[in-house]
């Protein structure tokens, strides 16, 4: 009985989901291909389960990784086998709910609830909850699959070569941990109790492409945006936005760890950075991750605070 219902819901589902689908893509097709017979949900589905299980790489040989990297047991490569571990959950999780739901589709497995969320969320192009456990994010399905695929690169390259000279921050499921790990790499190089160490921010103005070799300590960053101010590239701090810019992307920066650093500089702004434009997180993930210093330029810092300018990691696009 229960595989009727579901038939029955998705029926329905379809009806009402096809005429929101093809209005949606109406302007981008073109009038010879609308004069074809429009696809069902299932079939529009299939096609997207189909091109994530050749987009989506299989889960990576942990054992192998530590294997590489047993040479040098440092706090980073901690970081980079948590970082597998995770990814490979989510990779494993995404590749088993495609060919769930191909064989649900094609009537060799009956569809679960579950299946029949996923299958929802990707007629909508919307990422299934289920794959949100990994990392929050509130991208639609094609760039979040884009943005997975430039994640796993990273980690990947790690893997094969060494330490990237520039860490793209956004990249791990838990920046924070990778942020300790700089300031405990530190901590045992210079012996000192790693309670001492905060991060003395700067900014560093030439490409990425230009970077020959990582700094001799901490570590450069790039990938963070700007919201609420503009970056004046030349003074090196904030200014305010041209109009209509919500968000700028932030030049690399250097975050070097330094003992008993003075707080409160003048001409600072102490801005937060957060990892997705929810500033609240979740319960279980805060979205908060830690404080950058930024020269808050001709205009006291207080007017930032106002603005609630801040910096973020990932956006919603």
């Amino acid at each position: 009985g229960g595989s009727n219902n579901s038939n029955s819901s998705n029926s329905n589902s379809s009806g009402g989901g096809q005429g929101s689908n093809s209005n949606s893509s109406s302007s981008s097709s073109s009038s010879a291909a609308s004069a074809s017979a429009p696809k069902s949900k299932e079939e529009i589905v299939m096609t997207i389960a189909t091109d994530l299980l050749q987009q989506v790489p299989p889960p990576f040989n942990l054992e192998e990784v530590m294997k590489t990297k047993a040479s040098d047991p440092s706090a980073l490569h901690v970081v980079l086998f948590q970082e597998v571990e995770r990814y490979n959950i989510l990779l494993a999780n995404v590749r088993r709910s495609c060919l769930e739901l191909q064989a649900g589709i094609r009537g060799l497995v009956v569809m679960s609830a579950d299946l029949d969320a996923i299958l929802d969320a990707l007629y909508s192009a919307k990422v299934p909850a289920a794959w949100l456990k990994t990392y929050p994010s509130l991208k639609p399905l094609g760039p979040w699959t884009r943005d997975l695929l430039h994640r796993i690169d990273q980690i990947s390259k790690w893997i094969k070569e060494t330490y990237p000279k520039v860490f793209w921050l956004s990249g791990f499921t838990y920046p924070t941990g990778f942020l300790t790990a700089v300031l405990q790499t530190t901590a045992r190089k210079n012996s000192v109790p790693i309670d001492s160490l905060s991060f003395e921010y700067s900014i560093v103005n030439v490409d990425e492409s230009e970077i020959l070799e990582a700094p001799k300590e901490g570590v450069y960053v790039r990938g963070m945006f700007l919201e609420g101010a503009g970056w004046d590239a030349e003074a090196g701090c904030l200014c305010e936005p041209n109009p209509m810019e919500l968000i700028v992307p932030m030049p690399i920066v250097l975050f070097r760890p330094v003992e008993n650093k003075k707080r409160n500089a003048k001409g600072v702004y102490a801005c937060p950075l957060f990892m997705y434009a929810v500033r609240t997180g979740t319960r279980e993930r805060p979205s908060f991750m830690t404080i950058v210093d930024l020269k808050s330029g001709s205009i006291d810092p207080d007017h930032w605070i106002m603005r609630g300018t801040a910096l973020l990691l990932s956006l919603s696009t």
